[in-house]
């Protein structure tokens, strides 16, 4: 679900706070949601217990999440998702598509591909 871009010139921290808040926002993680453990976190992405550590700090500053020692970190409530998500999922179809017609293909082929998932699931 979160994904580290070691590449990118933002600190690792911050791709990882800026991707939960959305999906936070978004209401994919809802009220009360808890979080994976900093630890876990860290071992999946590959990163130091520290860099999850200090993207949760500073979503609890935020207000998205609140953290209890041994409750785990656990997400507020938030406004109502509404338009937010219907465009962070207009900006994955755009992103989908142009990499589609990068490869060549056509606005039909990406809609056929994508029918062709949502059947397998």
């Amino acid at each position: 679900m979160i994904e580290v871009d070691v590449t990118s010139p933002s600190p690792p921290y911050e791709q990882i706070r800026a991707q939960l808040a959305q999906l936070i926002r978004c209401g994919v993680l809802s009220a009360g949601a808890r979080l994976p453990p900093v630890r876990q976190l860290a071992a999946d992405l590959g990163l130091a217990a520290g860099t999850v550590a200090r993207a949760y700090k500073e979503l609890e500053q935020g207000g998205y999440v609140t953290g209890k020692r041994g409750g785990g970190t656990r997400v507020l409530s938030q406004p109502e998702p509404g338009p937010a998500r219907e465009e962070l999922i207009r900006e994955h179809a755009r992103a989908y598509l142009a990499e589609v017609v990068r490869l060549g293909g056509t606005a039909e082929e990406a809609v056929a591909a994508l029918t062709r998932l949502a059947d397998e699931r």
